[in-house]
């Protein structure tokens, strides 16, 4: 089969990241043992054991599509978004939980339709550039709009307080929405700032979960830091000159 160097490298990143998941929990039973106080691993929580595979086959995505002519991690991708889906639903975050089930899997879908071309809708080479100034500007607008919407989304329909009330809380989880949709969108389309709102999900939420005071979510989101990080370089390093787009004023 002629995708079948694809579907390999999926299978290899899978394992990894079963490997490097492997590793990272034996750490925090680890940290556990020396420090009883301490209450990282939450094994009577259905949410949190969702949300383990879903971390495990999230990053085996995340590291397919480093490869910008990978589509086959987008299949990773739907089943992430579904457990996530799950986790969010049993966690009561409506909000997160219509997301993934009824955003982000259709944006995935559309994901393996363009990548899996080869020429983009206009006929030229599909490959990683960098959104041009306007479009740029479109894009911030619309994560400060819709960080503002979530912000007033949980103040009145979750929360239920006041405006003032708990800032930084909802602050960091409106990042963590609008980082997360920008991403799935413009990754859809193979632009390079995708991996940029990558890493504001997962700067947001390293301080969401410190906030919270929650050290295993903490310990995950540096984690994907370290992996969205990586990924964005890589795509950086493959995008030609010519295509840096705002960064170059185009």
């Amino acid at each position: 089969m002629k995708n079948t160097p694809l579907w390999r490298a999926l299978g290899r990143n899978t394992l990894l990241s079963i490997l490097l998941f492997g590793g990272l929990l034996g750490l925090l039973w680890l940290a556990e043992l020396v420090f009883p106080s301490l209450t990282l691993l939450k094994w009577h929580e259905t949410a949190w054991c969702v949300g383990i595979p879903a971390s495990v086959i999230g990053v085996a995505y995340i590291l397919t599509i480093r490869d910008p002519h990978n589509f086959t991690g987008f299949f990773a991708g739907i089943v992430m978004s579904l457990l996530l889906g799950v986790q969010f639903l049993l966690q009561g975050q409506l909000d997160s939980t219509f997301l993934y089930f009824f955003v982000f899997v259709p944006f995935q879908m559309m994901s393996i339709y363009k990548w899996s071309r080869k020429k983009d809708d206009g006929g030229a080479s599909f490959e990683p550039k960098f959104l041009d100034t306007p479009r740029f500007w479109l894009s911030v607008g619309l994560f400060v709009i819709i960080t503002l919407g979530d912000y007033v989304l949980a103040t009145y329909a979750f929360s239920k307080d006041g405006l003032t009330d708990n800032i930084a809380v909802k602050l960091f989880n409106g990042v963590l929405i609008s980082s997360s949709f920008l991403a799935n969108y413009w990754l859809i389309y193979r632009k390079t700032d995708a991996w940029i709102y990558w890493i504001l999900y997962s700067v947001a939420g390293i301080g969401l979960f410190i906030m919270l005071g929650n050290v295993f979510s903490i310990v995950l989101f540096l984690f994907f830091l370290v992996i969205n990080g990586s990924a964005g370089v890589a795509w950086i390093k493959m995008t030609k000159r010519e295509n840096y787009g705002w960064l170059i004023g185009k």
